[in-house]
């Protein structure tokens, strides 16, 4: 791979890191002890929500466990990235990786230097947990990568005679 792509996957994830960032900078300035702001009424609200735990709020207290499971997913994913082929399906998957690096640096950032991540954005026409942006990345990342190998990967191994019959 082309260091060129390299430096430019790790700007647009520094990007889409500062702008995680700005906006829980954003929510705790602006909304630590307020009541909810809605947004749109009866569907999205923003309401300041420190999360301690993973998804739904499980694993209270696991920082260390967030942390290090951050650093090998990181991993993996940096690995993942440059070993994959050139075309037009393997770069749409270098950008659900790139989203789902942004939201794990971003919520790793937040357990490291404050022990919790900070939600603010809550969906008020169904029970769903308060979330931020660093976690529509990952989900969004996620969704697309799943959708890409289901559907647009092809396997390239050649197909066996017994396949076949």
């Amino acid at each position: 791979m082309k260091p060129i792509k390299i430096i430019l996957a790790i700007i647009a994830t520094t990007v889409l890191v500062a702008i995680d960032q700005w906006s829980k900078s954003f929510a705790t300035n602006n909304l630590m002890g307020t009541p909810n702001i809605i947004v749109i009424e009866n569907v999205l609200s923003l309401t300041y929500h420190r999360n301690a735990g993973a998804a739904f709020g499980i694993l209270q207290g696991g920082r260390w466990f967030f942390i290090v499971f951050a650093v090998i997913i990181l991993t993996a994913i940096s690995i993942y990235y440059v070993k994959l082929p050139h075309d037009k399906v393997h770069n749409a998957i270098r950008f659900s990786l790139i989203l789902i690096a942004a939201g794990g640096i971003g919520n790793s950032i937040d357990r490291i230097l404050d022990g919790f991540v900070v939600d603010f954005l809550r969906f008020d026409f169904i029970d769903f947990p308060i979330f931020n942006v660093a976690d529509i990345y990952v989900v969004t990342g996620t969704i697309l990568m799943g959708i890409l190998v289901i559907f647009f990967v092809k396997d390239d191994k050649p197909e066996k005679k017994e396949d076949r019959e």
